[in-house]
């Protein structure tokens, strides 16, 4: 079983602060009536909240809405850093939603899991230890767990109840907690990474809720995090869509390569439930490759073709 330690945390959460300040957006699971909302002519319109859905709303793909049908409410909760809730959904099983952000899917998650976790890993020879920072659900530590030669596996969540609440409801994902090589630090990783000098092979950085922090992916934050990683180590992190977040991904890139003396280089990966892609059918399995599901010629021609997961070779931490 993993470790677990606690350590000083701040208020700095491992997401992006809702939008909803800007511009009323929201994200809601609709179980009771629906919400009546006014269209561009100032008029009644048809609701973004419709009884018996969840419907996720956001200004980072403005324009668009994603909506799952919702067939039981299996939790709710609110932590210290942000609402939590669990739902039982019609065609992408249980679903974990945090401050009304989709996190992941029974069906889809593996699609995120497996690239931020093996394109990195593939990317060097022998990694031995990985640091993940957030991804509390536990499936990217799954994933690393697959690679025998990694010897030692930290993770930094800064909410307690993401941990929990997917070890009740997703076992199958919080599945690599029991992982002997992980330890677990409930805390904020990136004041956390400070503590490390030049130690991982690979850090991987799992905040994908509705998008990365503006202040996690300035110079600060990618100091911290060069701080932890050793020489010819790599750095793997969302890095939004190229189709809605181009500024964002300009930011990013621009940050790393003035960080990290090495290569800054950009994947693309299908996640269903995040509302900027095209949508593969990943109930068919493409791969005959044990463990990895959407591993195949054609996947992998796929990621090299559409290059959303920024990918960083690190020679040289820049103080």
């Amino acid at each position: 079983m993993a470790e677990e330690t606690v350590t000083g945390s701040t208020d700095l959460s491992l997401k992006r602060p809702r939008e909803e300040e800007e511009n009323g957006a929201s994200a809601t699971a609709a179980t009771g009536e629906a919400m009546e909302t006014e269209n561009d002519n100032g008029t009644p319109g048809i609701s973004s909240v419709i009884p018996g859905w969840f419907s996720e709303i956001s200004p980072m793909w403005p324009g668009e809405a994603h909506s799952l049908k919702v067939e039981k409410i299996l939790f709710q909760g609110k932590s210290d850093y942000q609402d939590v809730m669990v739902f039982q959904s019609a065609t992408y099983g249980k679903v974990l939603v945090l401050d009304g952000v989709i996190q992941l899917t029974e069906r889809d998650e593996c699609a995120y899991q497996e690239m931020i976790t093996h394109l990195p890993l593939s990317s060097i020879p022998n990694p031995k230890k990985v640091l993940v920072i957030g991804g509390g659900d536990g499936g990217v530590l799954r994933e690393v767990g697959r690679h025998s030669s990694v010897e030692q596996i930290d993770i930094c969540e800064i909410d307690k109840m993401v941990v929990d609440v997917s070890k009740q409801f997703f076992p199958e994902v919080a599945i690599g907690y029991e992982d002997p090589r992980v330890t677990l630090h409930i805390g904020d990783g990136v004041s956390q990474c400070w503590h490390w000098k030049f130690e991982f092979d690979l850090n991987t950085l799992s905040l994908h809720s509705s998008g990365p922090a503006q202040e996690l992916f300035e110079k600060p934050f990618f100091q911290s995090v060069a701080n932890a990683l050793r020489p010819g180590g790599v750095v793997c992190t969302q890095a939004e869509s190229i189709w809605l977040h181009m500024h964002i991904i300009e930011d990013i890139v621009a940050n790393c390569r003035q960080i990290f003396k090495g290569s800054v280089n950009y994947a693309w990966t299908t996640v269903p439930t995040y509302p900027r892609y095209f949508t593969i059918n990943l109930r068919i399995i493409v791969s005959s490759v044990p463990f990895f599901p959407l591993y195949s010629a054609v996947v992998m021609l796929h990621f090299k073709q559409h290059p959303d997961m920024l990918l960083v070779s690190h020679s040289l931490a820049v103080a």
